[in-house]
């Protein structure tokens, strides 16, 4: 006879299992690196092809083969530096705005009427820089013209973040300018929401029996007598989804043209995609329209190739 397993229901790994504060993702850690340059990107979710590619595997039992993959489109309009952020002993002690900000970013900030250009200069003791960027939803077709606005870092020395941060103040950003083809990237996103949900679907929990004494769809046991409160570990109803997560490596398989995704009617519940876009192995968090976060990523898995597949098809 097998041995029974009851494993418990649902992961304590995320908790408390309530909503993002916010419809973009928050990024707590950023990578090192000694290339000047951001470590960050933006893009918002379009939906999901397949392609067909040249299997380059290092150690794949179908290396050199033609092979099928789901991808997630994800469209990567530019964005505009709008200011920097001086950092002092990991606090933040001035925000630098550029001079040509553009009238959207008046929906999400305060823009002051006297901006001052010595503040260009205000860098003294600095210990890190770090950008202030606006997404430019206007320039795509999911009907928003409220940017997003956070920081992204930079890479290198402190000396040379001042420099290019100077420089790039106020201009735009491309997604070429910060991630190449085959770069893996970490995706931080907020989930679809799902709302209020029981047990059953929020943990997987078993149906008891329909001779059960109180219901069906609950858990079995709410835990030991003492202590008297409830324990946080036992499955209950609550909210599900909406939750910001964290995606390590995934794989950026190619940086297209619109013309190479787009089909005749556009993609459902997001139109059609007018700026450059990543195709990115298997599936990403959220739903369609919502912007995702990509960051260099913070633990890299060696094992996925660092050179782009050649891709033979992709599915319109």
């Amino acid at each position: 006879m097998g041995r029974i397993r009851n494993p418990r229901r649902g992961t304590i790994q995320f908790w408390p299992r309530k909503r993002a504060k916010r419809i973009y993702a928050r990024v707590r850690y950023w990578r090192q690196s000694n290339e000047v340059k951001p470590l960050g990107f933006a893009g918002y979710k379009t939906g999901m092809t397949h392609i067909m590619l040249v299997d380059n595997g290092k150690n794949s039992p179908t290396k050199g083969e033609v092979i099928s993959h789901a991808v997630t489109i994800v469209e990567c309009p530019p964005i505009k530096v709008a200011g920097i952020r001086v950092y002092r002993n990991k606090k933040a002690v001035t925000d630098i705005l550029a001079q040509n900000l553009d009238k959207e970013a008046g929906r999400k900030l305060n823009i002051p009427k006297n901006k001052k250009e010595s503040d260009l200069d205000n860098f003294e003791k600095a210990t890190d820089v770090r950008l202030i960027v606006q997404t430019q939803p206007k320039l795509t077709t999911i009907g928003k013209k409220k940017p997003e606005i956070f920081e992204i870092a930079l890479g290198g020395g402190v000396a040379d973040k001042i420099k290019f941060a100077k420089d790039i103040l106020g201009k735009e950003l491309n997604i070429k300018d910060v991630f190449k083809e085959g770069n893996h990237v970490d995706i931080h996103a907020i989930t679809k929401g799902k709302g209020f949900q029981g047990p059953v679907k929020r943990f997987g929990v078993m149906l008891r029996q329909h001779k059960a004494e109180k219901t069906k769809r609950g858990p079995a046991s709410l835990g030991p007598w003492h202590p008297h409160h409830g324990n946080f570990s036992v499955p209950h109803a609550g909210q599900m989804g909406y939750h910001q997560r964290l995606e390590h490596n995934k794989w950026i398989l190619k940086i297209v043209e619109p013309s190479e995704v787009n089909g005749k009617a556009g993609f459902g519940r997001y139109g059609v995609v007018k700026n450059s876009a990543l195709l990115v192995k298997g599936s990403v968090a959220g739903a369609a329209k919502r912007i995702v976060r990509l960051t260099q990523p913070i633990r890299p898995n060696r094992r996925i190739p660092e050179e782009a597949p050649s891709i033979q098809f992709i599915a319109k």
